[in-house]
């Protein structure tokens, strides 16, 4: 939008100074005939000259009727057509950061469990007694552990690859239009 609104700026100050030079030209033939009714060779280049800056005139003045209708166009369509897109985006953005938290939970829960039993391996340890069992159930939430850092580390990926979809669709949409 910024951009558009640049290039009507200059569009606007070249048709300005376009027409400064039109008028500065046109006046001068009419200078020239209260002068005197002499023709000379650059009369002729003048109004040639002025034919074809009117042309040039008109050529601009066109191309920013026409940038200016896009502006508008662009301006009313996408609240109303991308509605409903960016509905369900915020939708499946939601859903992905629910699972994220659901994950983070588990990890959390999973890290409890293994800094118990580790406190009980240590307390067994302390008091010079070998518990097999507690050596399994550490291992247990250890492999428990590492599996909720991988959902978790998983679902933080598909969040990310969930933001990038939208700017590759973009980069396709510009590749297509060049």
């Amino acid at each position: 939008m910024d951009n558009i609104a640049e290039l009507e700026r200059r569009i606007a100050a070249a048709l300005m100074r376009i027409g400064d030079g039109v008028e500065a030209l046109s006046t001068r033939p009419a200078e020239a005939e209260a002068a005197g009714p002499v023709a000379t060779l650059a009369d002729g280049v003048a109004e040639a000259e002025i034919a074809r800056l009117n042309e040039a005139l008109d050529e601009e003045r066109m191309r920013v009727s026409q940038l200016n209708e896009r502006l508008r166009a662009v301006q009313r369509a996408p609240v109303a057509d991308k509605t409903p897109e960016l509905e369900a985006e915020i939708e499946r953005l939601s859903r992905l950061l629910d699972v994220q938290g659901l994950e983070m939970q588990r990890l959390k829960k999973t890290v409890v469990g293994l800094r118990e039993q580790l406190r009980l391996m240590t307390e067994a340890q302390a008091e010079g007694r070998v518990e097999p069992h507690l050596i399994n159930k550490a291992m247990l939430s250890e492999l428990e552990a590492l599996r909720a850092l991988r959902a978790a580390e998983a679902a933080e990926l598909d969040e990310l690859i969930a933001a990038l979809d939208p700017l590759a669709a973009r980069q396709e949409e510009v590749a297509q239009d060049a």
